[in-house]
């Protein structure tokens, strides 16, 4: 009878230091799995708003180069198509100066601090 119970009591004992133990590496799993989903999700944050601070930056861009080129002589000649041209000349050379000229970064370092 004695060493049914101590069977019964050691039994428990492993049972619950087993569980124990499968308890603590799950948890210190999810806490990995957490880690690495904050992780991804703060780099595709940063991503975002870099695209975003880079799109205010072209923005800010094509609109100097509309004010600027506005008084020049006319680089596509005077015809009917001449805005839409000039217009897509302005959007596409705003797109490749963004994300150079500091403007862009300086915003998304205020952004980030902020956030």
């Amino acid at each position: 009878m004695k060493t049914d119970v101590f069977l019964q009591l050691y039994n428990t004992k492993t049972f619950n230091a087993a569980t124990n133990f499968k308890a603590r590496q799950m948890s210190q799993e999810f806490r990995s799995h957490t880690q690495v989903n904050q992780a991804l999700e703060a780099k595709q944050e940063d991503k975002a708003l870099r695209e975003q601070t880079d799109a205010f930056e072209a923005f800010f861009v094509k609109q100097i180069l509309d004010l600027s080129l506005k008084t020049q002589n006319a680089l596509f000649g005077k015809d009917a198509s001449d805005e839409i041209y000039t217009s897509m000349y302005n959007d596409t050379m705003s797109k490749a100066l963004s994300g150079g000229l500091g403007f862009s970064k300086l915003l998304y370092d205020f952004l980030k601090e902020r956030g």
